[in-house]
């Protein structure tokens, strides 16, 4: 285990954490709120840390497999420990676990709030909230990787330990590039999306702060009824495809950059994807129509709620609470789908649900057919054993995960949609659950313990269970380094 590069690696994520704090800093100055100065003490505290950590750097800088799952694990702890201190410190959220809760939920973009009068918060304490969805997005390591030379060699490892989905490649030989790439093309959304705000009347402010969300597939926002404040069809819709094209795999938007339309109109995960948006869209609205009294009307909250919920954003224009069974029974099931592979949503992601789909269909063909050969290939390349293993292996884990999650958490005595929502919106990294953690409601009354185990779900759900799970590998630390 090369443990000085981690710290270096570490040190360079607190001096960068430091300098993304100074924007939200600036607002605080120019709105003059009183909460510059907790800002400020963060910004010393995570600069100090991370000038103490790179004081010297590692003459062995090569990251290994090893090395990148547990730095980008480490990472993400930091930055959330570090990120919660200007809440604490502004006393906007005196206790530091609810303070560390609201952090990592705004850097793992799962958006579930303990705040229980957001409107109450300081402009600039609101603008870091909401920059965290920004930031945890793309990922920070990626971002790193974009501007400074991190390792000595094989940053891939920290690409894929830090990248959602069960295949993560490069779009060019170097990695440095491919960060570049993708977070070019995430900044130039970002803005184009502020802009169409703009044009439908939201403010600056106010657009930057959802841009972010919607970006990150965040959801945190500015008022107490989220989206549903602003009661406007262009918004919303503004929203809803911005929603749906930030839970799209970034290579396709590489794949446009380079005229290659056909690979696009290809790929199997966009178009199955697309489909479930569509085909769930549909049933929703059909089903809620009463409540609308107009089809229009009920294809505007229905889209809104599908594509918040399948890309993991968490925004919501509606009490879904008080929707019909089958309406809240498609929204959970699209938590667990969650959106594309190399996007900034969460969930299972779609390609591993195709992945499983043709895997049990391969099987099915072999109990028929015993002396068939049958080759799975997805987005028309074939399929290795082990990505199929993989993808098998990460679906019990979660399984796994979320029921030992469920049994904690209901110790706190709520009712089972509560609990099992809750659960699923963190380790899924939605947000807005059901019953006391609707839409309306949140995650103020939970205990330290449920907090604790939410965290740790919200984690494992960013980074997808390996690197956080490879923390308490004792052979991890102490086992000898495998090239490659």
């Amino acid at each position: 285990m090369n443990y000085g590069m981690i710290v270096y690696i570490l040190g360079t994520i607190l001096k960068a954490e430091a300098i993304l704090m100074s924007l939200p800093a600036l607002v605080a100055f120019l709105c003059g709120e009183g909460d510059l100065m907790p800002l400020l003490t963060a910004i010393l505290i995570a600069s100090g840390a991370g000038l103490l950590f790179t004081l010297k750097k590692p003459k062995n800088t090569v990251i290994y497999a090893r090395e990148g799952f547990v730095v980008t694990a480490l990472s993400w702890v930091v930055m959330s420990l570090v990120g919660a201190l200007p809440f604490v410190f502004a006393g906007a959220i005196p206790g530091y676990i609810d303070a560390v809760f609201e952090t990592v939920s705004g850097f793992t973009t799962t958006g579930a709030s303990i705040l229980t009068d957001v409107e109450g918060m300081s402009r600039g304490l609101l603008f870091w909230r909401s920059f965290t969805h920004w930031v945890g997005g793309m990922g920070v390591l990626v971002f790193l990787l974009a501007i400074v030379p991190l390792s000595g060699g094989r940053s891939v490892h920290i690409m894929r330990a830090e990248s959602p989905g069960p295949v993560v490649g490069k779009l060019v030989p170097k990695v440095r590039d491919t960060a570049m790439i993708l977070y070019g093309i995430y900044i130039t959304m970002t803005v184009v999306l502020i802009g169409l705000l703009l044009l439908g009347g939201m403010p600056l402010y106010d657009s930057a702060v959802h841009a972010f969300g919607t970006a990150g597939t965040g959801g945190f926002g500015i008022w107490g009824d989220s989206i549903a404040h602003y009661d406007s069809a262009y918004i919303d819709v503004v929203l809803s495809i911005g929603m749906v094209l930030f839970g799209v795999n970034f290579n396709i938007y590489y794949l446009l950059l380079m005229g290659k339309l056909r690979s696009i109109l290809r790929s199997e995960e966009l178009r199955w994807y697309l489909g479930i948006i569509a085909g769930a869209t549909l049933l929703i609205a059909w089903n809620t129509l009463p409540q609308w009294g107009g089809m229009l009307r009920s294809l505007r909250y229905a889209f809104f709620q599908v594509s918040s919920i399948i890309t993991t954003t968490g925004f919501a224009t509606a009490d879904f609470n008080l929707w019909p069974e089958l309406s809240r029974m498609l929204l959970m099931v699209l938590m667990l789908v969650g959106a594309c592979a190399g996007s900034t949503g969460g969930g299972m992601k779609v390609s591993r649900l195709i992945i499983m789909l043709k895997s049990a269909k391969r099987e099915i063909s072999r109990m028929l057919h015993p002396r068939s050969v049958y080759t799975l290939q997805f987005e028309g390349k074939p399929l290795e054993d082990q990505t199929i293993h993989n993808v098998f292996t990460y679906f019990f884990i979660l399984v796994f995960l979320i029921i030992a999650s469920v049994l904690l958490v209901s110790l706190d005595n709520m009712d089972f949609d509560s609990t099992f929502s809750a659960v699923m919106a963190c380790i899924n990294n939605i947000g807005p659950g059901l019953g006391v953690v609707g839409p309306m409601g949140g995650y103020a009354t939970l205990s330290p313990l449920s907090k604790l185990v939410l965290i740790l779900d919200m984690l494992l759900g960013r980074l997808e269970i390996f690197p956080m799970l490879m923390l308490f590998a004792p052979s991890v630390w102490i086992g000898k380094r495998r090239k490659g």
